[in-house]
């Protein structure tokens, strides 16, 4: 979707999750609440099952994880967390169920390690292969997380594994669950799919053993003061997620420059469930912007989607994305330094770093940095 100004960026249905709705807009919510309660006993179900039929991965195993469809942050903090992890001197894996990617015939491909993406964007998913951009550890993606634990411990002992987007994966035992909340974005209505944003039930989130506010700059918190007094009954972190910088493509190889984009001419493209975050943090970086291109989460650009975006940025500077579109568009015939990401990155206060230090590490894994 094109469009000078930018948009909400929602779709159509997120603006029936707000709190507050008109009566046209009552009317065509009420038939998603029946569904919503047929999801709900689905999930319910799928619950019970999982309880009975758990299993433990053998490794520390940390999960981070969210509520709500989109927009949380969790593969910024994902990538955060590991490389905290590591630079404690912890031996710590990733894990990913790697959505959209083009699977192949194993149950779990280690797609990335020492920083080397060994596989296609396409095989690995777009922010797997994001994240191995960052994090020099090994990176696996799996549909079922514990094969994708058990190929990386195959190759070597682990301290740690980080499960991505897992707070649902119930089949899996783990040791500490964090789950990821938007401040800005909040958790909307509170209803469950499709009449709501939620994956589950906000009693769910008695399972957390910490909850990780996400301040994305977005101004007032959009949470219920009944939803902040429940997440309030247990242990709350915070967190700020900021630009750090572009990344630009040398020779085949992303680099990281300084972010000057006062007065630029930037079309912003992102294929993502919420971008007006994006564009937030570009119009407070004082980017002029001429327009956008808003395609779905997770979206496979053709060759023809680069066209687009080439006409579409006609007289303008630079084309700013996000660093999981710019692995799947770094492959495009771009005119040189025409083509940018937003690197992200996310900060912690010392006092809350050290709270998630002493969650997470604990003298077990305290133990075993110092031994190995």
């Amino acid at each position: 979707m094109r469009g000078s100004e930018p948009t909400a960026g929602r779709p159509r249905i997120e603006r029936l999750w707000q709190s507050h709705l008109s009566l046209a807009d009552v009317a065509r919510w009420i038939p998603l609440a029946g569904a919503s309660g047929i999801f709900r006993l689905g999930v319910s179900a799928r619950r019970l099952y999982w309880q009975m039929m758990k299993r433990a991965a053998g490794v520390k195993t940390i999960s981070v994880g969210n509520l709500t469809v989109g927009g949380n942050g969790k593969t910024p903090f994902t990538i955060f967390l590991a490389s905290r992890l590591q630079s404690r001197g912890l031996k710590v894996g990733i894990v990913s169920r790697g959505y959209s990617r083009r699977r192949g015939g194993a149950a779990a491909t280690l797609i990335a390690d020492r920083g080397e993406l060994l596989v296609t964007a396409e095989e690995a998913g777009d922010e797997p292969a994001m994240m191995a951009k960052s994090f020099s550890g090994p990176i696996a993606v799996a549909r079922r997380r514990l094969d994708g634990i058990e190929l990386l411990m195959r190759r070597g002992p682990l301290d740690a594994v980080i499960l991505d987007d897992a707070f649902q994966h119930l089949r899996l035992e783990r040791d500490v669950d964090l789950v990821l909340i938007n401040s800005a974005r909040g958790l909307g209505n509170g209803w469950m799919l499709p009449a709501g944003p939620m994956r589950e039930p906000l009693g769910a989130i008695d399972r957390a053993d910490a909850i990780v506010l996400i301040d994305a700059g977005g101004g007032e918190s959009a949470l219920s003061k009944s939803q902040m007094e429940r997440i309030r009954a247990l242990t709350v972190l915070h967190a700020t997620i900021r630009a750090r910088a572009l990344v630009a493509i040398e020779h085949g190889a992303w680099r990281e420059i300084p972010i000057a984009l006062v007065g630029a001419r930037v079309l912003a493209v992102s294929g993502l469930a919420d971008p007006s975050g994006f564009y937030a943090m570009l119009r407070a970086l004082e980017a002029d912007l001429i327009g956008v291109l808003e395609y779905p989460d997770h979206h496979a650009y053709s060759a023809s989607d680069w066209r687009a975006i080439v006409n579409a940025l006609g007289e303008g500077d630079i084309v700013v994305t996000t660093e999981k579109d710019l692995v799947k568009l770094e492959r495009f015939p771009f005119t040189r330094n025409s083509l940018y990401a937003l690197r992200l990155e996310i900060e912690m206060a010392p006092a809350e770093a050290a709270a998630l230090d002493e969650l997470i590490v604990g003298r077990e894994l305290q133990t075993s940095a110092a031994q190995s």
